[in-house]
């Protein structure tokens, strides 16, 4: 990733990956999109992830709440869902203040 990029893609880990000259681009690209998939499919079963050093992925609930509607000023109520929140590990926490 260059020092003008502000945005880590995909693509940019397939690269990351290929350029361990372990494995070829299509496996590369295979394995990152196998990392996705099972953090994807573990969340969706609703299991947190945690990855050592990195972080804690937290599924959470939120319940219906009553908002507001901004055009009408009429009171509305909004469906609950499930957010998605992360926690950078102490490790990540401190690396970023360290270097940024």
């Amino acid at each position: 990733m260059g020092p003008d990029k502000l945005t880590l893609t995909k693509a940019d880990l397939v690269q990351a990956v290929y350029d361990l000259d372990e494995f070829t681009k299509r496996e590369s690209a295979d394995l990152v999109s196998m990392v996705f998939e099972t953090l994807k499919d573990t969340l969706g079963d609703g299991t947190n992830v945690k990855i050592s050093g990195f972080g804690n992925f937290e599924l959470r609930d939120k319940g219906p709440r009553p908002g507001r509607n901004p055009r009408t000023g009429d009171v509305i109520m909004i469906d609950g869902r499930r957010i998605l929140k992360f926690k950078a590990s102490q490790v990540l926490q401190k690396r970023l203040n360290d270097e940024g």
